[in-house]
């Protein structure tokens, strides 16, 4: 009890933190990002994207060492990835780099816990933490696409298909950032599975412990 209130006693109601401040500039990259990359930048907007994504982690460490956890730094952070992210996969299907499939898939994760995280933060007060496994499987996701941003080097394919909405996996030559595509796309099903699971069991908690209240 007392461990709870301490740390809910740690999440204040500040706006102008710098976590919240790398938050808004990693929001405002995402307009700049589209210029460049359909300008044929690829570079520039390799490099863009690359920090963007970095500040993901640096705000979170900031936040966690200064005691500036903000409740709007825990609805923004998360938003924020969400956006950048499909920017990033909206960007490449673009510019013709990324499979249909692909896209999909991660727009559609991204949607499911951005609009799911919403729904259960403001009907009901839960919030689902974020584990380590969904930030490696972000980690992934963000330096494949990088690796396809650049477009340099190609490698060859490993020929273990001949289907060629498998981009490395077939015999043509793709983007060495495939391979950290599929990886994150493994690691983002199974937590997905977590957040709906973990975000079921509180709310049914939840519940059993609101009738509980009524029954009492």
């Amino acid at each position: 009890m007392s461990q709870n209130k301490s740390e809910e006693q740690q999440v204040s109601n500040r706006i102008f933190t710098i976590p919240n401040l790398l938050s808004f500039i990693r929001l405002l990259t995402i307009p700049v990002f589209f210029v460049l990359l359909l300008n044929g930048f690829n570079l520039a907007a390799t490099l863009l994207f690359a920090i963007a994504a970095s500040t993901d982690w640096i705000d979170g460490q900031v936040a966690r060492r200064t005691n500036t956890v903000t409740r709007l730094g825990q609805i923004l952070d998360p938003a924020v990835d969400r956006l950048l992210m499909i920017s990033g996969v909206l960007g490449l299907f673009v510019v013709g780099r990324l499979p249909l499939w692909i896209i999909l898939l991660v727009i559609g994760r991204d949607l499911l816990l951005l609009i799911g995280g919403a729904w259960l933060l403001k009907k009901h007060h839960i919030r689902v933490a974020v584990i380590y496994p969904g930030k490696f499987a972000t980690t992934f996701l963000y330096i494949g696409f990088a690796g396809l941003l650049l477009n340099w080097p190609l490698m060859a394919g490993f020929g273990m298909t001949d289907v060629s909405w498998l981009p490395l996996l077939n015999y043509d030559p793709a983007s060495w950032g495939f391979i950290f595509i599929y990886a994150g796309l493994v690691l983002a099903i199974f937590t997905t599975i977590y957040y709906i699971y973990a975000g079921l069991s509180a709310l049914r908690k939840k519940n059993q412990s609101g009738e509980g209240c009524e029954a009492a």
